[in-house]
């Protein structure tokens, strides 16, 4: 799934970049760090053991924050690629409205690239009754 994140010439939105919360998966893990970088060095766990980005001066630790382009965007964790969707429990698979370009993404996309959101909520959470 792509989303034009372009905001002009060399600019990105990277809204969605900027105090993040994005959990990852051992894939994404081990992925960035056959680039070179330590696990120390862009996984944060939350208060539950989950790994998450970490966030630098408020965003996440590969942004360049004068263009908004991602530094490992080839090899970004796999919640990124499918960013706007995102697992809201209770509601399930949907946009998060965040996003700007969220009102872009049609229903048929969502249905489409949902199993993969389910697919790593499983993975990083565990069972979820209500996916």
């Amino acid at each position: 799934m792509t989303v034009n994140c372009r905001t002009g010439p060399g600019r990105y939105c990277a809204k969605c970049c900027y105090n993040t919360e994005m959990p990852l998966t051992r894939d994404d893990i081990e992925r960035i760090e056959r680039l070179g970088y330590p696990r120390e060095y862009f996984v944060q766990e939350d208060s539950e053991g989950i790994p998450r980005l970490r966030n630098v001066n408020g965003h996440c630790v590969f942004l360049d924050a004068d263009t908004g382009r991602c530094r490992i965007y080839p090899y970004r964790p796999i919640g990124c690629r499918l960013y706007p969707l995102v697992y809201v429990p209770g509601e399930g698979v949907t946009i998060d409205p965040f996003c700007p370009m969220a009102h872009k993404i049609p229903k048929h996309v969502i249905e489409r690239y949902k199993k993969y959101v389910i697919k790593i909520v499983r993975e990083i959470y565990g069972g979820l009754d209500d996916l």
